[in-house]
């Protein structure tokens, strides 16, 4: 919950913005900027697009998703927001062990059907897509959403 009371604060920090500069760029009063950043509030679907373009942080556009409903909460991976070269390493790692089942996969995908035998490595086939997924999401990401954090 803590990361999720900031991500507004942050790319608000990182695009170098005044509390009160941003709220009147937002249409919105100081007072609800706060309550945005303080997590008292979840800011609506318009004021969070306003909030990506003006900050210029596309990363804040999955975070919002991700953190601000059950939807994004259960299926969205994390993304680690470290620094690039720590992001591009994991996610060579993860295209890596993705390259090591892809025999797997193409096995069990070859007839179209995952049967019972199967589904334990089907498993973990996708347990390793959703790693490289998650790896990649943080490389796009890393260098825009950590100018200043």
């Amino acid at each position: 919950m803590k990361e999720f009371r900031n991500i507004y604060k942050i790319a608000r920090v990182s695009a170098n913005m005044s509390q009160e500069i941003a709220a009147e760029y937002l249409h919105t009063s100081s007072r609800s900027l706060s309550d945005y950043e303080s997590g008292k509030t979840i800011p609506p679907d318009d004021i969070v697009c306003f909030m990506i373009e003006l900050y210029e942080a596309p990363w804040l556009a999955y975070e919002y998703l991700r953190t601000s409903s059950t939807v994004g909460q259960k299926f969205l991976p994390i993304i680690d927001f470290s620094d690039l070269a720590k992001t591009v390493l994991r996610f060579q790692k993860e295209v890596g062990d993705v390259h090591q089942i892809n025999r797997d996969m193409i096995e069990i995908a070859c007839d179209g059907e995952i049967d019972h035998k199967e589904e334990g490595r089907w498993n973990q086939v996708s347990r390793e897509i959703w790693e490289m997924i998650s790896a990649g999401l943080s490389v796009v990401f890393a260098q825009q959403s950590r100018k200043t954090c």
